[in-house]
Order: structure tokens, then C-alpha cells, then sequence
């Protein structure tokens, strides 16, 4: 291991495995689609680990004909791990601080036992310090980004600086009480930040009075302006003679075209024409989740030379209507759930066709008036912009602080040593020593007469370290 911090002489290298007693995983179950009733047996999901917390409510209620062994029920104070996860979250321990009961361990979800000579808390602890999540990422397998996997096999190799036993405790002291201050520093921002992004919907909301003022028009989007569908992707264009650049769903944020992974396509000169984006185009995600249909961005001709595909409504503004204005109403409709009372549901997507996007209603008021409203509300939302990544900055520097607060308690720099101690290497050796003095030795047959046979021998199976009798 090439991660290994200088540790006081006091502590000693261990591996999880030398840790634990054992590794105990679920099974996997046809669930039904909604979280078991209180009279139900339920099996939790991948998101009851994901959140740094334990959330007994990510469940899937087990059918009651299904048979399961009770033994794998969670209880209060075990430490769980995901198996299976996305890459922040693969491996990450969480602590079950209460739990209802008949929730069941899944087969993507392990729960750790740990030796009577490990404090629990610190080991939770020391599994969510940034060199030990290296060691997890480096060991999780999988190609994709949206699911990571790590064996038990992995995570019992993964290596741990061991303090003495008392100093676990001192560790786990010191953590808490940093990590609680926080967490109340954390859970204030928070709050504030609900606030400001409830204050600039209702800023986005209130803008664009549907009922119009005097001197405006409501027309509809048709009548405002020209609306297309881009172009379908196929395989069959993914290499050609005139490959360009275009934009998708992915691209396209609210009021930000996102340029790091723009995608190209082969497109014939006159049907590039046809899709080829003009500065002022405003672009809508057709498909996504209900609260964020409609999406829109306004396109200010970056990338250059760009055309959209059919995951993305394009809408170019008539005479007498602002791109600028035409961008604030369509946020304005997506914030409001305008845009999602239009929706129609495909695979859990949901789907904005041009048609029902044609039919909404946009109002004008003339062009001054416009550019005057888009002035305005663009300033205050730029102060409430300002203050919200003031507050992302705030909670990422909170982030850094906990890590960096676990990589000193756990290279033995956050609380003293006293020389009184119990060395680890004696507390490791003396696990060891216990774990190999509980495993009977297996005894072999010999060439003997059958009368001299000895009684039938024992093995250890699998991680359990459960006892298996053979027949000799």
C-alpha cells in the first residue's frame, strides 16, 4: 500500500479483514414497487446507504409468500456498507442509529461485524477517511460512473492504521464533537439555501403575470413564434462525410448550454440547414423528470455551427418578441409546473410534445416592456445567485474541513497518546490469536482401518467463519 500516512509508534497496519468477524450480505428478492407496510417484511434499497445516513423508509416490501432467513433482519447499531453504488457512495459505512423492525439486508448491501476489540464507532469513522475511500475507489470494479461494485473480498484487504483500543475511543470522542458543530453549520445553510431557491422561483413565478397588464397580448406559443423538433439520432449517421457538432438533452440547463461533451453526427449540408441552430434560439428539453420539463436555454452562438436533436424543442422568437423575454416565460412555466400539466409519460420520462408545447399560453407586452421586466428580474436574480454559490462554497468548504479533520484523527494527530496504552500490534495479535483458537483444525483422514477412523471433522465456510460438519 502506497497510501499509508506516518502513524505514532503506538498504532499498528491492519487490514479490515483482521477487523471483523465477519462480512454478512442479503439476498436478492422480486420486491413489490412501494415500501413495506409496519406488518411487512421489507428489503432495503442501495439509497438507505447513500446519504451519510441511514434511511430505513428506502425500502421495497417483500411478498408474503417469499421465504427468507430472519437472521439477516437489521438492527440497531449495525454498520452497513453498499456493495453496489455509484462511486462517491460505493463502500461508504453508515451507522443504523434506529431502525423499524423486518427490514432486510439486500444482496447489494453488507453488514460488518467487528471484533469486540474494535470500537464501533471508530471503525465507521476510519472507513469514511479520504484515504481509505481511495482504497475503495481503487478496488471497485465497473466501468460506468453510475454504478460501481466492490467484493468482500476487496474490502476485507482494504488497509487500516490501528490505534489502541482506549485511543479508539478518545478518536471517536474528539470526531463526534467536531463533526456535530458541523453538521449544525451544515444543516443552517441548508436552510438558507431552500429559502433562496424558494425566493427565486417565486422571482421567476411572479415576473410574468399570466392575467398580462395593460397594453399585453395572450397568445400562444405558435403565435408567438416557430417551433421545431430536431433531428432523430440514428446509428447509421454516427460516422460520415459531413460531421457536425449538435446539442442534446444533456447540453442544455436552465438559462446554460453546457459545451464539455458536445457529440457529433453526420449531417448533409441541406439538412443541417434545416437544424443548424441561429443565435437567440431558445432550446427546451422535451423529455425529462416532471418538475424539470421544458428546461430552456437561450442559445448565444456558442458552440458555433451547431444544429439540436429531436431530445430538444427549439423555439425562435417572431416579430415583437425578445429572445431574452421569450427565455424568462419559459422558465417562468417551468417553475410554475406549466410545462408538466402538459406532459404525457413514457418510462418514467416525462415527454413534452411540440404539439401540446404549441398550444401554452405566452403573453407579450410590447418590446420595451419586455426588455425593461428582463432587466429587472435579471438583477435580482443575479443578487440571489450570488448569495446561493456564496452558500455552495460555504458547504463545500464544510465538506473539505470533515476530511481533512478525518485524515489527522486517523494519522493519530487529533488527540495525544499515552504511553499506558495497550499497543495495537497486541490488541491485532490478540484477535488473531482468538479468531484461530475458535476455528477447529481439520482433521484428515488417515490410512487406518475403519475402526481406527476419527469422529466426523469440521471446516470454516466462506466469511461467515461458520462451522460446516463433513461426512469422513
Amino acid at each position: 500500500m502506497t497510501d499509508r500516512p506516518e502513524i505514532p509508534p503506538s498504532w499498528a497496519w491492519g487490514t479490515l479483514g483482521d477487523l471483523v468477524t465477519r462480512i454478512e450480505a442479503g439476498k436478492s428478492f422480486t420486491c413489490q414497487p412501494r415500501p413495506a407496510r409496519d406488518d411487512e417484511w421489507g428489503v432495503i434499497k442501495v439509497s438507505a446507504m447513500t446519504w451519510g445516513e441511514f434511511r430505513e423508509q428506502e425500502n421495497k416490501a417483500l411478498p408474503a409468500d417469499r421465504e427468507f432467513d430472519p437472521r439477516f433482519e437489521i438492527r440497531p447499531g449495525d454498520i452497513l456498507v453498499s456493495r453496489a453504488n455509484t462511486e462517491q457512495y460505493v463502500g461508504a459505512p453508515v451507522l443504523v442509529r434506529k431502525c423499524r423492525p423486518r427490514l432486510l439486508l439486500s444482496d447489494k448491501s453488507l453488514r460488518l461485524i467487528p471484533s469486540r476489540e474494535i470500537d464501533p464507532g471508530w471503525l465507521l469513522q476510519v472507513l469514511s477517511s479520504p484515504s481509505i475511500r481511495r482504497q475503495i475507489s481503487a478496488r471497485a470494479s465497473g466501468q460506468q460512473d453510475s454504478m460501481r461494485n466492490i467484493s468482500q473480498q476487496a474490502l476485507l484487504s482494504l488497509q487500516l492504521p490501528v490505534p489502541p483500543l482506549v485511543e479508539q475511543r478518545r478518536v471517536v470522542i474528539a470526531v463526534e464533537e467536531q463533526i456535530s458543530r458541523l453538521v449544525v453549520g451544515d444543516d443552517l445553510l441548508v436552510k438558507q439555501l431552500l429559502r433562496l431557491r424558494g425566493l427565486k422561483k417565486r422571482l421567476l413565478v411572479e415576473s410574468v403575470p399570466l392575467s398580462g397588464n395593460a397594453g399585453w397580448r395572450i397568445v400562444t406559443v405558435a403565435e408567438a413564434g416557430r417551433v421545431d423538433l430536431g433531428r432523430q439520432r440514428h446509428p447509421d449517421w454516427h460516422t460520415g462525410p459531413h460531421m457536425r457538432p449538435y446539442l442534446r438533452v444533456a447540453n442544455v440547463f436552465e438559462d446554460r448550454i453546457d459545451t464539455t461533451d458536445v457529440m457529433e453526427m453526420d449531417f448533409p449540408p441541406a439538412v443541417f440547414e434545416k437544424f443548424r441552430l441561429e443565435r437567440g434560439d431558445i432550446l427546451l428539453n422535451e423529455g425529462q423528470s416532471p418538475e424539470l420539463l421544458g428546461r430552456p436555454a437561450l442559445y448565444r452562438g456558442i458552440p458555433e455551427e451547431v444544429a439540436f436533436t429531436n431530445s430538444l424543442l427549439r423555439f425562435r422568437a417572431g416579430p415583437g418578441v425578445d429572445p431574452e423575454w421569450a427565455l424568462l416565460v419559459f422558465r417562468r412555466h417551468m417553475h410554475a409546473g406549466r410545462f408538466s400539466r402538459e406532459v404525457r409519460i413514457t418510462t418514467n420520462i416525462a415527454h413534452l410534445s411540440a404539439s401540446r408545447f404549441k398550444s401554452v399560453e405566452f403573453p407579450i407586452p410590447p418590446l420595451a416592456e419586455q426588455r425593461e421586466i428582463v432587466a429587472r428580474v435579471s438583477e435580482q436574480l443575479a443578487g440571489v445567485d450570488r448569495l446561493i454559490e456564496a452558500i455552495e462554497r460555504a458547504r463545500r468548504q464544510s465538506v473539505a474541513l470533515r476530511a481533512s479533520l478525518l485524515a489527522e484523527a486517523f494519522a493519530g494527530r487529533l488527540v495525544a497518546q499515552d504511553p499506558d496504552d495497550e499497543p495495537a500490534s497486541e490488541l491485532l495479535a490478540r484477535i488473531r490469536a482468538e479468531r484461530a483458537a475458535s476455528i477447529p483444525k481439520q482433521r484428515t483422514r488417515s490410512r487406518r482401518t475403519a475402526k481406527e477412523l476419527p469422529a466426523p471433522a469440521t471446516r470454516v465456510t466462506g466469511d461467515d467463519y461458520q462451522q460446516e460438519t463433513l461426512p469422513l
